[in-house]
């Protein structure tokens, strides 16, 4: 099982490892990436997580799953710290065990049964081909949480949708949605590093009380929304020296 990644920055100093969230590629960090130029003392690494983008489809899915491929792209006897946005959150909590510092922000904490129920639905929901790739774009946009945020015509797109013989998809496997519920008190609880836990102001799936349950100090960004780093990369990047 292939799982793609690419890097930059120094090959000194901490490796930061960056993962999106459920439905998104290793490019919604692109802004993020490009404010570390400046303000991050070491290497990066970006990953599409199994199932998604141009990482292949590895079924069945799980926090633990996803952690463990990412486990496997690390350089051995390097400093790592994992920045994940919401499912990616998860699994940058999976990684506590080899990380010197995770930071985990727009986690969804509470999930309501129904939430879950809709969520194994989509799991379950063969692979959908339209005609064009202006069709696939928007699938992928609206699954990833982007519509909206990212234009439809920017380069970044280009990871999260592919051209079949049968048509245009996304490139997520549908059953990346099953991947489960987080024990997020058990994963803080546990986590052997220190733990940021951040939020936009406006995310509608995650509230400061749901995060000040698990965590004594988490990180509210004013004026964003789920996808902060997409909207601010400048303040996504700040959370690493809060």
């Amino acid at each position: 099982m292939t799982t793609w990644s690419r890097h930059g920055g120094s090959e000194a100093g901490p490796l930061l490892v960056l993962l999106p969230g459920l439905g998104a590629t290793a490019d919604v960090y692109a802004g993020v990436e490009r404010v570390l130029a400046d303000a991050w003392p070491g290497g990066w690494l970006a990953v599409d997580l199994p199932g998604h983008g141009r990482s292949d489809w590895d079924p069945p899915y799980t926090f633990a799953r996803h952690a463990a491929a990412v486990r496997a792209l690390l350089p051995p006897g390097r400093e790592v710290v994992v920045l994940g946005h919401s499912m990616g959150g998860v699994v940058a909590l999976e990684l506590a065990d080899v990380a010197s510092a995770v930071v985990a922000f727009g986690v969804k904490v509470v999930w309501p049964v129904e939430h879950v129920a809709a969520a194994a639905r989509v799991a379950e929901r063969p692979v959908a081909h339209v005609a064009t790739r202006a069709e696939a774009v928007a699938r992928y946009l609206r699954l990833a949480g982007l519509t909206g945020l990212v234009d439809p015509d920017d380069p970044a797109v280009g990871a999260g949708v592919v051209r079949t013989a049968e048509g245009w998809r996304v490139a997520q496997d549908p059953a990346t949605f099953g991947v489960g519920v987080p024990d997020m008190a058990r994963l803080v609880a546990h986590a052997g590093c220190p733990v940021v836990l951040a939020r936009g102001e406006h995310d509608p799936m995650v509230s400061d009380a749901d995060l000040r349950a698990l965590v004594a100090d988490p990180v509210t960004l004013p004026g964003l929304g789920h996808n902060a780093h997409v909207e601010e990369p400048a303040a996504v990047a700040g959370l690493l020296v809060s």
